[in-house]
């Protein structure tokens, strides 16, 4: 929160720094509790990753980056160590009684050349990995059970100003559990990489509320910014004069993204669902606001969605298809009441016969918004949102499993929701989780959302995140990471003051911690009343497209497609102009790849192909 006496922040570069050499050892000082706090020994697998500018360094002279010190000893538990061309990584083995210290020496490393480098070092097993800029990582027991109990992080220093460290510290993370070098390597600029830096050291000067005089003064030899290099790979590279493009591999990439047909439709379209027969075709269906006509599937024809089926449905919110077996399966959700003033939502089957889909059960349901459908076990299961029930949206939504005797989904489970919009199921190895997103509970859409674990035949609740209207779950993979991301539509509260814009809000992006085993924010970014993600792939490249359907002004908002960056998370690549944006869906067909939105405000969706270079 705040510097502490004798630190100086320095700009070089275009990237600060923190200088420690004129502050006080002790005053770099923490405790170890304030990190360990459920557990007082060090995790046994981890990463800490560094980003220093080290000065010239006395050929016989040793300066200490971090050391975790015992109380009541000068002993090193844990520590790193760098002298000219080496860096030694310190750690007590065995007990402090009766343990002694090792130390594991990393070889050839310059980083005394006057520039700003990233150090990752990562204990896995039995392995010691140190990986510099990004290159080669340089291989060389870490104890399973090390007590951190009564024990003090100092920054810089061992406790003593002999060896203090002199260059500039940027970062300095302890990550536990995980080989962190997957996320700092994919940084086009590895010298100034970061998983955390503090405020004083952001890019943007942080500002006092009182007045306009910088918080952090800091103090600058150059400013010179390097332009963004290649990935750390072997390949020849050409600069257009803003970016290196790879001129020895032709990887399918996202190049821009053209209008490919306006697809009117019987109504303004609250959902699409888009879905593949085998040996029929590609087929769409839309989720229409009014009854007559109701909504319809549509078949993909020539490159081109053509009406296909009518089907009556009341102000419908979503489809969704599922297979049971060699069955096939359309359930929509009915936000109304039928002519006869009953309140159904239907499940729609396949006839292979008729090649068209047929009633096949009726389910009460509460204003629905969605289904989901899922298999556990070798069962086959289907979940409704009931948004409200009257005034009331304090209501449980069901969960139904399918009888295979009887042909029919029967009552499993109910789980108590606030104004709920959307289920999204989901596996992690061998668990099962479902994700509702609460959106409102009669005075208030700061909420919490739950996920919920299947453990002894049922689901239980995992964790609670609070959300702001949430209107969506979406959960994808990049690599072996796990990633949920929810919509957040607008912030309303009836006992606080009225905000500026209802529906200006950020969407969060979380990702699974497995040590921690949860869920924990990774990235926010701003959205006009998000009503949908979709995430999706081209080539190596990850994408995820953003529903913005109104901005607090007008319901015409550039609905926005973010590319996965690495460290840097999701960037914004591409904005399309939408209007009332409720729904994405990305397909792929023999002639390319597409995207397709519906819009609540026009009966009029819109398909959109996405060209690649």
């Amino acid at each position: 929160g705040g510097l502490a006496r004798g630190l100086r922040v320095f700009q070089v570069q275009g990237v600060r720094g923190l200088q420690l050499a004129a502050a006080w050892p002790r005053a770099l000082g923490f405790p170890a509790s304030r990190l360990f706090v459920h557990c007082d020994r060090f995790p046994e697998e981890f990463s800490i990753i560094v980003t220093l500018r080290v000065l010239d360094v006395p050929a016989k002279r040793n300066e200490y980056i971090f050391t975790l010190m015992a109380e009541e000893s000068p002993s090193v538990l844990v520590g790193l160590r760098y002298a000219p061309s080496k860096l030694h990584f310190l750690f007590w083995s065995q007990e402090r009684s009766s343990g002694w210290q090792t130390r594991v020496t990393f070889r050839n490393i310059s980083l005394a050349d006057s520039r700003w480098h990233t150090l990752v070092l990562a204990v896995s097993g039995q392995s010691f990995s140190l990986t510099v800029d990004c290159s080669s990582p340089k291989d060389t027991p870490f104890p399973a059970s090390l007590s951190v109990k009564r024990a003090r992080f100092y920054l810089g220093n061992r406790r003593r100003r002999k060896g203090l460290f002199t260059g500039l510290l940027r970062q300095l993370v302890l990550l536990p559990g995980a080989d962190a070098t997957p996320r700092i390597c994919p940084a086009v600029n590895f010298e100034a990489a970061t998983l955390s830096i503090p405020a004083v050291l952001q890019d943007v000067p942080v500002k006092s509320a009182s007045n306009e005089v910088l918080k952090y003064p800091y103090e600058t030899d150059m400013k010179v910014t390097l332009g963004s290099r290649p990935p750390c790979t072997k390949g020849l590279y050409l600069c257009d004069g803003s970016t290196w493009i790879s001129m020895l591999e032709a990887k399918q990439r996202l190049d821009y993204v053209e209008e490919h047909q306006s697809l009117v439709t019987n109504s303004e379209t609250m959902g699409i669902e888009v879905f593949t027969i085998p040996k029929v075709g590609l087929f769409a269906a839309t989720a229409n606001r009014y009854t007559p006509p109701g909504s319809a599937v549509y078949k993909w024809t020539d490159g081109k969605f053509v009406p296909y089926q009518n089907i009556p449905t009341y102000q419908a919110q979503s489809w969704k298809y599922f297979t049971i077996g060699k069955k096939i399966f359309l359930a929509v959700a009915n936000f109304e009441q039928n002519d006869r003033g009953q309140e159904f939502s239907v499940i729609y089957k396949w006839s292979h016969r008729k090649e068209k889909f047929i009633t096949h059960q009726r389910i009460t349901t509460h204003s629905a918004r969605d289904w989901e459908a899922f298999v556990i076990e070798g069962e086959a299961f289907l979940a409704v949102v009931n948004h409200r029930e009257g005034n009331n949206h304090n209501i449980d939504s069901v969960i139904y499993r399918w009888n295979p005797r009887t042909g029919l989904f029967e009552t499993n489970q109910t789980i108590p929701t606030s104004g709920a919009y959307d289920w999204e199921f989901f596996t992690i190895g061998p668990y099962s989780f479902l994700a509702v997103a609460n959106t409102f509970n009669g005075t208030s859409t700061k909420i919490y959302s739950h996920i919920y674990i299947w453990l002894h035949g049922s689901f239980q609740l995992f964790q609670s995140i609070l959300t702001f209207g949430a209107a969506d779950w979406e959960v994808f993979h990049i690599g072996d990471r796990v990633f949920l991301a929810v919509a957040n539509s607008h912030s309303y509260d009836s006992g606080m003051p009225v905000p500026s814009n209802f529906y200006a809000i950020n969407s969060s992006i979380y990702e699974l911690n497995v040590t921690a085993q949860m869920f924990v924010k990774f990235q926010d970014l701003l959205t006009y009343s998000a009503l949908d993600w979709e995430f999706f792939s081209m080539g190596d490249d990850s994408f995820l497209v953003v529903a913005n359907s109104f901005d607090g002004f007008t319901f015409s908002v550039n609905s926005i497609i973010y590319r996965w960056q690495g460290y840097e998370g999701f960037v914004a690549v591409h904005h399309l102009p939408t209007v009332g944006c409720r729904d994405w869906e990305a397909f792929n067909t023999t002639e390319g790849s597409y995207l397709i939105y519906s819009s609540a405000k026009e009966p009029l969706s819109k398909v959109l192909k996405l060209k690649t270079t």
